[in-house]
């Protein structure tokens, strides 16, 4: 059950990180998931403070995520200006 609680809590992550930054996140839901799960391992750096729910400390879970977003949207952008010829 705690794999379901880690797979919903981390969407949410992931999907307000993404209202937060105002960027989508490719791949939808799947995408929220990872961007949500990603993001906690990230914030997990910063320490354990802040609210718990299912294994995820939510404030640097969701501050790793907007990093993750950020990172994300970057390399995209990048990728999507070349040209080939």
């Amino acid at each position: 059950m705690s794999f379901i609680w880690m797979l919903i809590v981390g969407g949410i992550i992931g999907w307000l990180a993404g209202l937060i930054m105002g960027r989508d996140i490719p791949g939808g839901i799947i995408g929220n998931i990872i961007a949500g799960i990603l993001g906690s391992w990230l914030g997990g750096f910063l320490g354990d403070w802040g609210p718990k729910v299912s294994d995820f400390y939510v404030l640097p879970s969701l501050i790793g995520a907007i990093v993750l977003i950020a990172i994300v949207s970057l390399v995209m952008r990048s990728m999507g200006g070349r040209t080939r010829s």
